[in-house]
């Protein structure tokens, strides 16, 4: 143990890990989901999350190789681990709004469906999904 503690929290080893599968909703807590699924979020990556990260201030960076023990997919989707500093080389923390490695899931998970990316992807799912109700709208009128 007093190995751990003499290496300096600055070290990037010593960052903590960041999975995909933390923050998924399809996930089960078995399956290594470790926030609550209504706060959950549907298939991120691990490149979502280093842009979450980053974009708040952290210091973060991603491994893509690295994969989560317990996810039995192997597709490119699923791989990847994004490391996160938490602390730095005083002890002191990076950002006050991150105490805790929760506390950074909690906000990856608030702000991946805000990304630009997600929110073009659902923009067209959502334009059919209102000609849909709109032409079903316009069927009810005409039976009238």
């Amino acid at each position: 143990m007093a190995c751990a503690t003499s290496r300096s929290p600055a070290d990037q080893d010593r960052f903590i890990c960041i999975y995909p599968a933390y923050l998924n909703n399809k996930k089960t807590i078995a399956e290594g989901r470790r926030i609550p699924i209504n706060k959950a979020v549907e298939n991120p990556t691990a490149t979502e999350i280093q842009d979450v990260c980053l974009a708040v201030g952290l210091n973060a960076f991603l491994e893509k190789n690295k994969m989560y023990s317990r996810e039995w997919n192997r597709d490119v989707q699923y791989r990847g681990r994004v490391r996160v500093q938490l602390k730095q080389e005083d002890g002191s923390l990076c950002l006050v709004q991150f105490p805790s490695r929760k506390s950074v899931m909690l906000y990856a998970a608030e702000m991946i469906p805000k990304l630009k990316t997600r929110t073009q992807k659902t923009g067209g799912g959502d334009q059919s999904l209102q000609q849909g109700e709109g032409s079903k709208k316009g069927k009810g009128k005409k039976k009238k």
